[in-house]
């Protein structure tokens, strides 16, 4: 079948169905009755998605960015906005059609920086606080992607990329414009990356740039010649930029190791002078495995930053490590915590460290005492991020499974935990949503696993419903308490299913050994759990349909959908495959971190081709006779395009009921909102077509 165009009816859609999210999010008046809805992907493309919190010195204030759905642009724009840490005074500080982001505060608490789009190109921006407009600061000829101000508020720290043997940003502009004019369009490797996430390589390093805010002065690489980024790419931000309280010196995280970075996972922490006056050095060639997220204490004596332990895993547990500062040996802070945080910052008062970190489950809030390493739960429930100290309150960012991104305050000690912002809570009201909850049961060798189900809206007991088996990537991830916006179980219950997600054997936030467990043995212990976690939510749940399942699944989770149709085919009504590698051996050959492939299948192919080959789905193709619907994007580099062409054809070619959806314009993750629009039209349709 012949792929079909549907852009236009999608925006249509799109655009129906964000008003009426916003009609039915309104006050009723009078008396006009507001009627609730299912909840759709209209509903998830309608929030408000907030990032990016920053206290503002006196703690009072709290500046963010808020995400809206531009349905005409077909993207996502972005504003900045500012709430009093109590939950007053929310008010929108820009409102220009370009996207503000990456605010940042001047130490004097009256101004704040930020990046926007409003040139023409990513510039650093400046806005007065107490009136006046937002003043151009830079005016570079490469874009900024991101900026950190010094804590003296005398220099900018700038991303910017480059080419590393460039002496200034024009000959980075140069270079790029010749390329541009020329009429040969080959390009030339000489080593891997040759491309990476969604991005063919062009030579080019995210660098960090020193400017001062006096100006007067060019920006200075405070990296020149390191062929490696700083954030790291694709998914790095300016958590792992750290500055020295006295604004001397610059803490980064950056894996500086050559042609080796394919395979790879060695990041170091370097520092530098801020004034760029020597190369930098590196705190941490001792460990060859992960270091990142450097952060200085209050009074500047102690660094405290993360460390994986185990070169090559990208799933190891991130140690909590302090250094004395601007010398000693570093000591790991509560080594018997089995918990690998995503993220530290400082209490005001040095006394304690917050970490953010997955919890059976949940990502909960937890508190350090940087002295005896005692680990204390500030907020167990939900997924939280970005926690702030406030003095005596930390101001932290969390969701949950029926609520997008919100910030929240509570009390150092744990208690009085409270809303500080609710931008959300009219659409989230008038939207119909299923009940969650979680259980534990028997998985495999008889270890505890935990699952979660969402209920289907207006549920009745007496009723049999439909299931959606849910599977997650990774494989070492989690399908957590958390408001997804690709994989959001409650669009799932607004279509009438119940969703249920395993947290199998390789999951993140159960201690690390769970995590390791899978390593190896992709098609064993994870396939057994969801074996019998699928049984046991059906006799928990007595109301859940059998006989109607379907089993979805994206990237690991995708693979195991291959896995599934070779080894469990009688199971499902159908399957849903979104990007899931299909043959292990040729995924080896045309993945671009290989790092990933040689920790999971313990090494090269060529070294290990039984360990690749023992649970390789291409091998089963004969036993698949589950319908299955199978979608892919161009620009997925993790798992090449290839992988989802591979399994469609097995599937045509045995006659098994199929279909392909394929995006020219996409990577690993669907993004664009009409996209989105037409990835859920698509697989509920398929559901619909063979469990309804």
């Amino acid at each position: 079948m012949l792929p079909t165009n549907r852009s236009s009816h999608i925006l249509a859609a799109c655009f129906a169905g964000f008003v009426a999210a916003l009609l039915l999010s309104s006050v009723a008046m009078g008396s006009v009755a507001v009627e609730k809805h299912p909840f759709t992907v209209h509903d998830m493309l309608a929030m408000d998605r907030i990032s990016d919190p920053q206290l503002s010195p006196a703690g009072d204030r709290v500046a963010f960015v808020v995400r809206k759905t531009d349905l005409e642009q077909n993207k996502g724009r972005f504003d900045i906005w500012m709430v009093n840490t109590d939950g007053s005074g929310l008010r929108q500080l820009t409102t220009n059609p370009a996207s503000d982001q990456n605010p940042r505060w001047d130490p004097d608490g009256r101004h704040l920086w930020f990046l926007s789009t409003r040139s023409g190109s990513s510039q650093v921006w400046k806005l007065p606080l107490e009136g006046g407009e937002a003043v151009q600061v830079t005016d570079l000829p490469l874009d900024v992607d991101a900026m950190v101000v010094a804590p003296d508020g005398k220099n900018l720290i700038l991303v910017i990329n480059v080419f590393p043997d460039c002496e200034s940003l024009p000959c980075t502009k140069k270079r790029l414009d010749e390329r541009k004019e020329s009429k040969s369009t080959g390009v030339v490797y000489d080593q891997l990356f040759v491309r990476h996430w969604d991005t063919w390589e062009d030579g080019r390093y995210a660098h960090l740039f020193v400017l001062p805010t006096a100006g007067g002065k060019e920006p200075v690489d405070l990296m020149r010649g390191m062929e490696a980024n700083c954030p790291s790419k694709p998914f790095g931000g300016t958590e792992e930029i750290g500055i020295s309280p006295d604004g001397t010196t610059v803490v980064f995280s950056a894996k500086n190791v050559g042609r080796s970075a394919p395979w790879s996972t060695n990041f170091d922490l370097f520092a530098v002078p801020i004034d760029g006056s020597s190369a930098p050095r590196s705190l941490t060639e001792d460990n060859q495995a992960w270091d990142t997220a450097p952060t200085f204490s209050p009074d500047g004596r102690t660094l405290a930053y993360l460390a994986m332990s185990r070169p090559g895993f990208e799933s190891d547990r991130f140690r909590v490590m302090l250094r004395p500062w601007p010398e000693g040996k570093a000591h790991e802070l509560a080594p018997s915590w089995d918990r690998s945080p995503g993220s530290i910052s400082w209490t005001q008062d040095g006394r304690y460290l917050l970490a953010a970190a997955e919890n059976l489950g949940q990502a909960s809030l937890f508190r350090i005492d940087a002295s005896s390493g005692q680990v204390s739960t500030l907020q167990e429930q939900g997924t939280v991020s970005s926690a702030l100290s406030a003095g005596n309150k930390v101001i932290f960012a969390m969701d949950d499974l029926q609520s997008p991104v919100e910030l929240y305050s509570v009390n150092l000690d744990g208690t009085g935990t409270k809303a500080v912002t609710e931008l959300n809570a009219d659409k989230v009201a008038a939207a119909k949503m299923g009940a969650a909850e979680q259980f534990t049961f028997k998985g495999w060798n008889d270890e505890t696993v935990y699952c979660y189900v969402v209920k289907p809206i207006d549920f009745d007991s007496s009723k049999k419903y439909p299931v959606a088996f849910l599977i997650h990537g990774g494989p070492q991830g989690s399908f957590g308490n958390h408001f997804h916006y690709r994989w959001n179980p409650e669009v799932y219950s607004g279509a009438g299913y119940a969703a249920v997600m395993v947290d199998f054997h390789g999951s993140t936030g159960y201690g690390q050994a769970f995590t390791d467990s899978i390593s190896r043995d992709w098609g064993g212990k994870p396939l057994i759990d969801l074996q019998k976690g699928l049984a046991a939510a059906l006799q928990k749940y007595p109301w859940m349909d059998g006989d109607r399942v379907a089993a979805l699944g994206a990237s690991y989770g995708g693979y195991m959908i291959n896995w599934i149709a070779g080894q469990w085919p009688d199971r499902f009504r159908c399957l849903v495959n979104h990007d899931g590698p299909f043959d292990l051996r040729s995924m080896y050959y045309t993945t671009e971190e290989l790092w990933f492939p040689e920790w999971e299948q313990a090494g090269p192919y060529w070294k290990h081709p039984e360990e690749y080959e023992k649970f390789n789905p291409v091998l089963f193709v004969d036993k698949w006779k589950s319908p299955m619907l199978v979608i892919h994007g161009a620009n997925d580099f993790r798992v090449p395009l290839g992988q989802g062409l591979g399994a469609f054809t097995a599937l045509q070619r045995q006659g098994i009921p199929s279909r392909f959806l394929y995006f020219p314009d996409e990577s690993h993750w669907v993004q664009k909102p009409a996209n989105s629009i037409q990835w859920h039209e698509e697989v509920l349709g398929w559901l619909a077509r063979w469990m309804k």
